[in-house]
C-alpha cells in the first residue's frame, strides 16, 4: 500500500542524512523507525499491563 509522507525541511534534511550515513535508502529508514515505534509502544503497553497485574508482588518483592 502506497502512502505519502510530508515532512518539513528539517526532518527531510535528517532523513536524508541518516539514510546516507547507513547506506539506506530514506524510505528504508522511515519504515524501520515507524517499525520500531510500534514495537516500543506495545512493549511499553505490555509492561504496564504487567506492573498493574503484578503490582502486589512487586511491591511484596521491593520490601525483601
Amino acid at each position: 500500500m502506497a502512502m505519502t509522507l510530508r515532512l518539513t525541511d528539517e526532518e527531510m534534511q535528517a532523513l536524508r542524512a541518516q539514510a546516507e550515513n547507513e547506506g539506506r535508502s530514506m524510505q528504508d529508514v522511515a519504515r524501520t523507525a515507524i517499525v520500531n515505534h510500534l514495537h516500543a509502544t506495545r512493549v511499553a503497553k505490555s509492561a504496564a499491563r504487567g506492573a498493574e497485574r503484578y503490582a502486589e508482588l512487586l511491591e511484596r518483592l521491593g520490601d525483601a
